[in-house]
């Protein structure tokens, strides 16, 4: 059968997929960058019992999406149960028939499955390549002119602040004024740059002062803030939609009343400046010293490249036996010949873990 012989290209080719686990590791791989994962927090974990649309909402998850809506400076938000359902409702419902969506070629896998759930057209551009986008735009706004936009349709432009994958920083501000000068709608993915970047973690789009210029922001709560579920930070109008049309919001049970608290208490926690400030040292204690990193110098994502896939499947097994957690991230999910190790740099790293670090991949 088909899936037998893709499964097995994928072991003749080194690059089959596996769970791994271990007892105590010292943690370089997990999305945790504040450590506010590891602080225990109990919440009431009742069961919501069924979607939001019947029996899954209530006074308390509605003021809790304010609340959100008032940190990231949105005028709505509306949370779902994960940043993969998110991008799936938001990118399979809002963009119609005749309109456009422009993607970075490296943008998250659920994007690019809810793109494949849209009726739009849709075509990517090179990673992070401005000029590439402008070429995208003009070939877009030729297809759908600006004059009769209503009846063409409309462009969206979809983008990641902090690439997972490369750890590399998008140019926000460029994108930003190309998309007005060309009358698209930019959806930015702050999943990885929430909590880390901007005043008390509001994002990077905050912190370049571009917020009010994105049409839709989304922020995933199992990464820096240490919880669960995710938030589409947009228009009261964009809200009300994705309520009536996005499916993975609608056919899904709600997550419990308690998370959504959880929430809250999460965003809290990451307000403390002390926190990105120590995560922040941590980096530059890394990057600084490890010059063959591909990624951000401010990014918590470090990459390491290698030209072998397996040389790098031996220095991240190499790893693991001295007690790092680190994954070598292999094909297909980084580009044949792109092999890596994602190394995450967190605010609880000690200087002497970072150092132990470098010199085994020195």
């Amino acid at each position: 059968m088909k899936f037998q012989r893709n499964l097995q290209d994928r072991k003749e080719k080194g690059s089959l997929r596996s769970l791994l686990s271990f007892d105590n590791p010292i943690d370089f791989w997990s999305n945790d960058y504040l450590g506010l994962a590891r602080i225990a927090h109990p919440v009431e974990l009742k069961g919501s019992s069924g979607s939001r649309l019947i029996s899954g909402n209530s006074k308390v998850v509605e003021n809790v999406e304010r609340q959100v809506a008032g940190h990231f400076e949105s005028e709505a938000a509306l949370i779902f149960n994960s940043g993969y359902d998110a991008n799936l409702g938001l990118f399979s419902s809002l963009p119609q028939k005749g309109d456009t969506i422009i993607y970075d070629e490296f943008v998250h896998a659920s994007v690019r499955d809810g793109i494949r759930l849209s009726f739009a057209n849709s075509f990517s551009f090179r990673h992070n390549d401005v000029s590439d986008l402008k070429k995208k735009l003009e070939k877009a706004h030729h297809m759908s002119p600006i004059a009769s936009a209503m009846a063409q349709g409309t462009i969206f432009v979809a983008v990641e602040s902090l690439y997972s994958m490369d750890g590399d920083i998008a140019p926000l501000v460029e994108i930003t004024d190309l998309c007005k000068e060309y009358g698209a709608l930019l959806i930015v993915d702050e999943a990885h740059s929430g909590g880390v970047f901007g005043k008390e973690g509001r994002g990077l789009c905050q912190e370049l002062g571009i917020a009010d210029s994105v049409f839709i922001r989304l922020f995933t709560f199992g990464k820096a803030y240490g919880a669960h579920g995710a938030a589409v930070c947009c228009s009261d109008e964009v809200r009300e939609f994705l309520i009536n049309f996005a499916r993975s919001f609608i056919y899904t049970t709600a997550l419990p009343e308690g998370m959504y608290q959880h929430l809250l208490h999460q965003i809290e926690q990451s307000k403390e400046e002390g926190l990105r400030k120590r995560l922040q040292r941590n980096i530059a204690r890394f990057s600084d010293t490890i010059q063959s990193t591909l990624s951000s110098p401010h990014s918590p994502i470090q990459i390491i490249e290698f030209s072998d896939l397996e040389t790098c499947k031996l220095k991240a097994q190499q790893l693991q036996d001295a007690g790092f957690a680190v994954k070598a991230i292999l094909p297909p999910t980084v580009p044949i010949g792109s092999q890596r190790l994602r190394i995450c740099i967190h605010a609880f790293n000690t200087e002497e873990e970072i150092d132990r670090l470098i010199l085994l991949l020195e």
